[in-house]
């Protein structure tokens, strides 16, 4: 026995050894099937497995670290389960002062450069946010679905039509996750005017009419060279490229024709976005739009005056803005949606819905209702999207931005060409009006190709 004793502790010695293999094997195999069990909705995602004590972080990059950029930026980093790993600017200014906060938020300073393709190289990328003026989106987006890369794309979702179709094709096909920046989705007055609507409030709705009274402030106009931080070449990109001056510049373009394309395509198109949602209607089959530039004549390139009809389904709409004067007799409604109905007009903003009932002695109702985390609350919605792989909890994909977008798009054709212009929705064209078919794509620019 005695002879026998060191091979059988050698026996004793291997059987251990082989456990301590086999057994994590074994509970990494129960624990999968366990997850399993869960669903696929959890599993769909790298990101969350349930049972960690710690979900990795989605991997973000930006494209285009100036004012908005960073709104969205830190809008992403408050959710806590975000890590901005790169952003990239073609000004060195916004670079360095877009990675200084960051780093302050997060602890560690993101990678830097100057072209978003650069970008769009680095490894375990989950995500990007595109930041950038509209004329740049196409472009950044469609790179980015090549990638198989998720997308949050401020609005609007291009700077023209064939772009815009060419985005959601890139979409369709890549099968991405993707947020479009309507953030005035997430306000609490627009659903609660469409339940009063529905519900009968104010009678069946038979005209709309949106508008805003907005002061742009002093213009300079003086070229001149721009910023030594800034790259103008690169921030024209496939765009014309203008002598520089400050009103066309950051935060300044979007007034200017061949950058931001006016104030209803920058600003109006959340009003259209919201009458679109609230109303169940998808695009206008006719537009006409008239206006031109009076006070601010030399001082931007898109009508300071606008007045523009929209022949929705249910009810035709109105567009207005003026960026002089008082705006509304009443200023209180500088800002927001009229919906007029046989029993009263219901008015609708940001913050609040207030109602006016037929009728000599009718007294008017407010209903405030506070929305001012609507940025936060979009952005947490693109997030948790990505985090899940739950496509549900995305409120504005390409397509449905597509339709808000070419709405005020056709209108501007239409201001710009004089003309009425008739939309066909299934054909995504434009009937019998060769004048303003040429403007549902501008040419690019040098080596550009438009998609």
């Amino acid at each position: 026995m005695s002879q026998n004793k060191p091979a059988l502790l050698s026996i004793i010695a291997n059987l251990i050894y082989i456990y301590t293999i086999i057994k994590p094997i074994a509970m990494k195999r129960r624990k999968f099937i366990g997850i399993t069990a869960m669903g696929t909705a959890a599993m769909a995602s790298p990101f969350y497995l349930p049972g960690l004590r710690e979900e990795r972080k989605i991997r973000v990059g930006l494209i285009g670290a100036g004012w908005y950029g960073m709104v969205v930026t830190n809008a992403a980093l408050k959710t806590g389960s975000v890590e901005m790993a790169g952003i990239c600017d073609v000004d060195t200014d916004h670079l360095k002062q877009s990675a200084d906060e960051i780093e302050k938020v997060q602890g560690s300073r993101p990678k830097t450069f100057k072209y978003y393709r650069e970008l769009l190289e680095m490894k375990d990328l989950d995500a990007v946010i595109i930041g950038t003026m509209p004329h740049w989106h196409a472009l950044q987006f469609i790179a980015a679905c090549k990638k198989g890369l998720s997308i949050y794309c401020e609005k609007p979702l291009s700077y023209d039509i064939m772009e815009g179709i060419a985005m959601v094709n890139a979409w369709k096909q890549a099968g991405n996750i993707v947020q479009v920046g309507f953030q005035r989705r997430q306000s609490k007055a627009y659903p609660k005017a469409k339940e009063l609507i529905e519900g009968g409030t104010i009678g069946e709705v038979r005209q709309i009419v949106a508008q805003i009274n907005y002061d742009p402030g002093p213009q300079d106009t003086t070229i001149q060279p721009p910023p030594a931080s800034l790259d103008w070449e690169e921030w024209c990109g496939p765009a014309p490229k203008l002598d520089y001056r400050p009103n066309i510049g950051h935060k300044a373009w979007r007034l200017e024709k061949e950058y931001g394309n006016g104030h209803l395509v920058d600003w109006g198109i959340h009003h259209i976005d919201a009458i679109r949602k609230i109303m169940g209607e998808e695009m206008p089959d006719e537009f006409y739009a008239t206006g031109g530039i009076y006070a601010l004549k030399g001082k931007i390139t898109t009508p300071d005056t606008l007045t523009a009809h929209m022949k929705f389904g249910k009810a035709p709409v109105v567009w207005q803005h003026r960026l002089y004067g008082t705006g509304d007799v009443s200023r209180e409604f500088n800002n927001g949606i009229f919906f007029h109905g046989e029993k009263g007009t219901l008015f609708a903003d940001d913050n609040r819905v207030v109602i006016f009932p037929a009728g000599r002695d009718a007294k008017r109702e407010d209903i405030p209702l506070r929305s001012p985390d609507m940025q936060d609350i979009h952005v947490r919605g693109f997030v948790d999207a990505v985090k899940t792989g739950n496509r549900d909890l995305i409120t504005c994909t390409p397509d449905d931005a597509f339709m808000s977008t070419a709405s005020v798009q056709l209108a501007m054709i239409s201001y710009y060409t004089g003309t009425v212009v008739k939309w066909d929705r299934q054909k995504k064209t434009i009937l019998n009006n060769p004048e303003a078919s040429k403007l549902l794509k501008r040419e690019y620019r040098g080596k550009y190709v438009h998609p």
